[in-house]
C-alpha cells in the first residue's frame, strides 16, 4: 500500500503501516478526528492532491486492432505478397482466390478474439458507488469516487467497503475477503493493531477495497484510495503484464517463416536452373511463381483457424468457453497447472462435516448448501431421532444463528455467514424447521475479543442460553457435559478426548465451533458473566469448504497425462494441505507467504521440485511463481476466480477463469471461462486441446507432403527438360480448394485413445518433429514421382495437342493421389483399422466432394477454361487410381507392424 504521507509533504511520515499503527497514531498521522471527519476546503485539497476514487484505465483496444491483429502472421503475409505477385503478373483469379482466403481467415479470428481487456474496466466496477462517511461533523452519502485519504467511513452488513480503511471501530464486523486474498471464511474485524509483518490475509484491522461485509457494522478512516488500494495495486500490476503469444503461434511463425524461406529459395533455383538449361525466362517467372505457391500451404491459416473455431463447440460442450481461439491447444501442451484452491478446488461453500458427542462422534453426508444428506456412525446410516445428544445440539446451533437458508431458482442459497449457514444447513439435515424456533429475548453478541455468542430464549416458559463459539474460549466456561440423555459433570478424561477430536479434526483441514447450552432460572441474572457460566458442552463441530467431488479424478488423469498440479492459494496452510491430500496432491511441505519472500529463485525451483503447496499467498508470489514455472520451460496453465488471481491469470500460458463465482476481473484477464466451476473441465478441455494439437499436426503433415510432392514433380520436371507441368491456377486449385476441404475434415478427427495417456510433448518440440518430416519428404516423393510418370506417359513430343491431355491427367493423378494420401494421417502411429474407418466420416465426404469437384473440373466447359482441361477416358481414370493405391496400401502394412511391435513390448 502506498503510504499516503509520503505523497504529501504537509502530512508526517508515519514510521509504520496502517495496520501496526494504533488507532489515535493514524488519526493523528492523517489529521483526521472519527467525530467531524475532514471539512469540505481539506477534502478539496486532498481529491487535488490524490485524485478521485477510481482505478485508471489503460488506453482501449479499438476494433481495428484487433482485426488487423489477425493479418499480422508471417504465412499471412506470404499468401499477401503471393496475391499481389499473381495480380502483377495478370494471374487475377488466383489473387482472388489468395485474397478471399486471407479475409476468410482475418474474419474468423476477428469474431472470437473481439472482446478486449475488461479487467480495469471490472475493478472500477467493485468499487462501490455510494457510501456514507462524516464530513465537517455530519453524515452524509457521497459518491465513492469522491473519498480522500483521511475521510471517516461507515461500513454495515452488505455494504461493499469502497477504499483501504483503517478500522477505527468494530461490532461484531466480519468481511468476506475471498475474491482479494482467498481466505474462504469471512474475517472477524478488530481495532487492535498488529505486526507490520503480518500477512495481507490476517490484517484483521483493514478493510480492502471491493471486499463485502457480512455481519456487523463498523467505522474507518480511508488510507488509501483508487491506484493506490490493494484491488488497485493488482490493477496496476494485471495491466503491466504483456499477454505473451500462445505456443502454437509461436510455432506456427516459426513454421511460416521456415516456408517462406524454402519459397523463395527453392523459386529462385529452379528458375535459374530452367534459365542456365535453355527454357524461356518468361516461362521461369511463372514456373517461380508456381513453386513459390506450392511451397507455401495458402490453405493452412484458414485450416487451423478453421479447426479452432470448430473446436470450440467441442470446449463449450465440455463447459468451456474459449476467449481467444487458441487457449485450447495451449492447454492441451500444458505440463503445469497452478490452482487456486476456494472456489475452484472447493465449493465454496462452508459444510458441516462432522460432529463430536460425548456418546460417540456423528459423521454429516452431503456438501454445500442443498440440505440432503444423512448423519452416519462408524459408516452406518442412524437415525437422528434416536440419537437426543444430536438433535439437542442441532436445535441450540440453529437458535444461536443469524443464517438462513432459501430456496430460489438457482438452488439452495444461504443467508449469512458462512459457518452459521453451515449450521443451518446441518440442522435441515434432521428435519428441524427454523421456523419453529423462538425469538430470542437477549443475546450477547460475537466479537473478536469474546470470540462466542450467546442467545437467551424463553420456550414455554423455560428461559435457556445457547451458545456458540470457539473451543478454547467456551469449554473453561462449561461444567458439565450431555452424555445421551444424561448431563453428567466434565472430568478430565472428557477434556482429553475433547482435546483429541479437535486436533483429529484440525488435521483434516476442519474448523472447529463449540456448542454448549444452559438452563437459567427467573432469579439468575441477565448478563454475560453470569449466563454464561456453569454450561453444559452439547459437543464439538467440525466443518470446512469441501473439496469438489469429481476433483480427485481429475487430478489422477492429470497425473496420468503427465501434468503437475500446484495448489497456491491465499488461504492456511494446515486447511491447503488437508485439501490438498484429500484431492490426491501429494504434499511434503507447505509454504507460506513469508517463507516465499525469502527463497530467492533456486530454492523456490528446488520447491517446486518437490510435493508442495503454496498457502497465504499474494498476487505477487502466484505472479512470481507461474513466471519461474515458465522460464523453466514449462507451458503453464493457471486457474482462479478472484481479483487476487488476475496477474498470474494473464502472464500464464493459459488462464483459467470461474465463470460462476468468478469476478469480472479474473475472467476478463483469463484465456478461457469455466461455466460450470469444474476443475475436471479443464482436464477435459486438456483432452480437447491436445485433439486439436494432434489434428493440426496432421493435416499440417498432410498439406506438407501435398506440397512437396508438387514441388518433386515440377523441380524434375525442369530438370527432365519437360514442358510446363501445373499451371499457378492448377496449383491453387489443389492447396485451396481440394487440399483444403480435406485438412478441415482431418481436424474433426476425434481424441485417440491414448491421448490422456502419454505425457505432455516437449514445449521446444516443433510443429514438424524429424518423423514428422521424415513422413513429409516420404510420401511427398511418391505424390510428386507418380504425378510426374503420368505426364510423361501421355506427353508425345512428336504431337505438341499431347501437353493438355498429359497435364490434365497428372494434375488429376495429382489431387486422387493426395487425397488417398490422406487416409493415412487419421492416425500418425497406428493402423487406420484401429481408429475406424467411419469414425470421421467428414473425412470420407471430403475425399468424395474433392474427387466429383476434380470431375467438374475435368467435364464442366467453363471450369474447364478456368483450370486449362481436357476431358478424360475410363481408362486414364482407371490408370489413376491404380497408380494412387500404393501410397495407402503400403504405408498401411508398414504400420500394422510397427503397431504390433510396440503392442508386443508395452504388453
Amino acid at each position: 500500500m502506498t503510504n499516503i504521507a509520503s505523497d504529501n509533504p504537509t502530512l508526517a511520515a508515519p514510521p509504520k503501516p496502517p495496520h501496526a499503527e494504533s488507532v489515535s497514531s493514524i488519526l493523528a498521522t492523517i489529521k483526521t478526528s472519527t467525530n467531524t471527519g475532514l471539512d469540505s476546503a481539506e477534502v478539496s485539497r486532498r481529491l487535488a492532491k490524490f485524485g478521485p476514487n477510481t482505478i485508471p484505465s489503460s488506453d482501449t483496444v479499438r476494433w481495428h486492432q484487433v482485426l488487423l491483429r489477425q493479418f499480422t502472421d508471417v504465412l499471412i503475409v506470404i499468401l499477401v505478397v503471393a496475391g499481389l505477385v499473381s495480380v502483377a503478373v495478370g494471374e487475377v483469379t488466383d489473387a482472388i482466390v489468395i485474397f478471399a482466403i486471407v479475409l476468410l481467415n482475418g474474419l474468423l479470428g476477428f469474431v472470437q478474439e473481439w472482446k478486449a481487456e475488461r479487467s480495469l474496466a471490472a475493478l472500477r466496477q467493485m468499487l462501490a458507488p455510494r457510501c456514507r462517511v462524516i464530513r465537517d461533523a455530519s453524515e452524509m452519502e457521497i459518491d465513492a469516487a469522491e473519498l480522500v485519504p483521511g475521510d471517516i467511513v461507515q461500513i454495515e452488513t452488505g455494504d461493499r467497503v469502497p477504499a483501504d480503511l483503517r478500522l477505527t471501530r468494530c461490532m461484531n464486523l466480519q468481511i468476506d475477503e475471498s475474491a482479494l486474498t482467498g481466505e474462504s471464511v469471512a474475517v472477524d474485524k478488530s481495532t487492535d493493531s498488529i505486526e507490520a509483518t503480518t500477512d495481507l490475509a490476517e490484517r484483521t484491522n483493514m478493510a480492502w477495497t471491493g471486499t463485502a461485509a457480512t455481519a456487523g457494522r463498523g467505522i474507518g478512516v480511508v488510507v488509501a484510495t483508487g491506484q493506490n488500494t490493494e484491488f488497485g495495486r493488482i490493477a496496476k500490476l494485471t495491466e503491466t503484464i504483456g499477454r505473451d503469444a500462445t505456443p502454437l503461434q509461436q510455432k506456427l511463425s516459426v513454421l511460416g517463416r521456415q516456408l517462406g524461406v524454402a519459397a523463395i529459395v527453392i523459386s529462385i533455383v529452379v528458375a535459374v536452373t530452367g534459365w542456365v538449361m535453355g527454357k524461356p525466362m518468361t516461362e521461369m517467372f511463372f514456373t517461380a511463381v508456381s513453386l513459390a505457391v506450392a511451397v507455401v500451404p495458402e490453405g493452412l491459416p484458414a485450416v487451423v483457424t478453421l479447426t479452432l473455431a470448430l473446436g470450440v463447440r467441442e470446449m463449450v460442450r465440455r463447459k468451456a468457453l474459449l476467449r481467444r481461439l487458441r487457449a485450447a491447444e495451449s492447454l492441451g501442451s500444458a505440463t503445469v497447472i497452478c490452482t487456486d484452491k476456494t472456489g475452484t478446488l472447493t465449493q465454496n461453500q462452508m459444510t458441516v462435516q462432522r460432529i463430536w458427542l460425548a456418546a460417540g462422534e456423528v459423521d454429516v453426508t452431503g456438501v454445500g448448501y442443498d440440505p440432503a444428506g444423512h448423519f452416519e456412525s462408524a459408516g452406518q446410516k442412524i437415525d437422528f431421532r434416536d440419537r437426543s445428544d444430536l438433535l439437542a445440539l442441532l436445535h441450540s446451533g440453529l437458535r444461536c444463528n443469524h443464517a438462513r437458508l432459501v430456496k430460489n431458482a438457482d438452488g439452495w442459497q444461504p443467508i449469512g455467514e458462512p459457518t452459521e449457514s453451515a449450521i443451518v444447513v446441518a440442522a435441515h439435515k434432521a428435519w428441524i424447521d427454523p421456523r419453529q424456533c423462538v425469538e430470542p429475548v437477549a443475546e450477547f453478541s460475537f466479537t473478536s475479543n469474546r470470540k462466542r455468542m450467546t442467545v437467551i430464549t424463553q420456550d414455554q416458559g423455560q428461559m435457556i442460553a445457547d451458545a456458540k463459539g470457539a473451543p478454547e474460549i467456551l469449554l473453561p466456561l462449561c461444567t458439565d457435559i450431555l452424555e445421551g440423555q444424561s448431563r453428567r459433570p466434565l472430568t478430565d478424561q472428557d477434556h482429553q478426548n475433547i482435546t483429541a477430536a479437535i486436533e483429529t479434526m484440525a488435521g483434516r483441514g476442519l474448523r472447529t465451533l463449540a456448542i454448549a447450552r444452559r438452563e437459567l432460572s427467573a432469579s439468575d441474572p441477565c448478563d454475560e458473566s453470569a449466563v454464561e457460566d456453569s454450561m453444559t458442552l452439547l459437543g464439538i463441530v467440525g466443518m470446512m469448504d469441501p473439496p469438489r467431488a469429481e476433483v480427485p479424478d481429475a487430478i489422477s488423469l492429470a497425473k496420468a497425462a503427465g501434468i503437475r498440479v500446484f495448489m497456491i492459494t491465499g488461504d492456511s496452510p494446515v486447511t491447503a494441505t488437508a485439501i490438498a491430500r484429500q484431492i490426491g496432491l501429494p504434499v511434503d511441505q507447505a509454504v507460506v507467504g513469508g517463507e516465499l519472500d525469502a527463497m530467492d529463485d533456486q530454492a523456490l525451483g528446488t520447491a517446486l521440485a518437490g510435493d508442495v503447496v503454496f498457502a497465504r499467498t499474494t498476487p505477487e508470489h502466484k505472479l512470481r511463481i507461474v513466471k519461474l514455472l515458465q522460464s523453466q520451460g514449462h507451458i503453464v496453465g493457471m486457474t482462479g476466480d478472484g481479483v487476487n488471481d488476475a496477474p498470474a491469470l494473464k502472464k500464464a500460458d493459459i488462464g483459467i477463469a470461474m465463470g460462476k463465482r468468478g469476478t469480472d476481473v479474473a475472467k476478463g484477464a483469463a484465456d478461457i471461462v469455466l461455466t460450470d466451476d469444474n476443475f475436471s473441465s479443464i482436464i477435459g478441455a486438456v483432452e480437447e486441446g491436445r485433439r486439436q494439437y494432434d489434428n493440426i499436426q496432421k493435416f499440417v503433415r498432410y498439406l506438407l507432403s501435398s506440397n512437396t510432392g508438387e514441388v518433386v514433380a515440377i523441380f524434375l520436371n525442369i530438370l527432365m527438360g519437360g514442358p510446363l507441368l501445373f499451371l499457378p491456377v492448377q496449383i491453387l486449385w489443389m492447396n485451396l480448394v481440394t487440399d483444403g476441404l480435406t485438412a478441415v475434415a482431418l481436424g474433426l478427427e476425434p481424441s485417440e485413445k491414448n491421448t490422456m495417456y502419454r505425457p505432455p510433448r516437449r514445449p521446444d518440440e516443433p510443429v514438424l518433429t524429424k518423423s514428422g518430416m521424415a513422413m513429409i519428404a516420404a510420401l511427398g516423393t511418391y505424390v510428386g514421382l507418380a504425378s510426374l510418370w503420368l505426364f510423361h506417359h501421355y506427353l508425345d513430343d512428336a504431337d505438341p495437342s499431347s501437353i493438355a491431355i498429359a497435364q490434365t491427367v497428372a494434375f488429376t493423378g495429382i489431387i486422387v493421389v493426395e487425397k488417398i494420401n490422406v487416409l493415412n494421417f487419421r492416425s500418425l502411429g497406428a493402423p487406420i483399422w484401429t481408429v475406424g474407418f467411419l469414425s470421421n466420416p467428414w473425412v470420407l465426404l471430403a475425399i468424395g466432394t474433392t474427387i466429383s469437384l476434380q470431375i467438374a473440373a475435368v467435364y464442366v466447359p467453363v471450369m474447364q477454361s478456368v483450370l486449362h482441361t481436357v476431358p478424360l477416358s475410363l481408362a486414364d481414370w482407371g490408370l489413376i487410381v491404380v497408380v494412387a493405391m500404393p501410397i495407402f496400401v503400403l504405408v498401411e502394412i508398414i504400420k500394422t507392424f510397427a503397431w504390433m511391435r510396440s503392442s508386443t513390448e508395452s504388453s
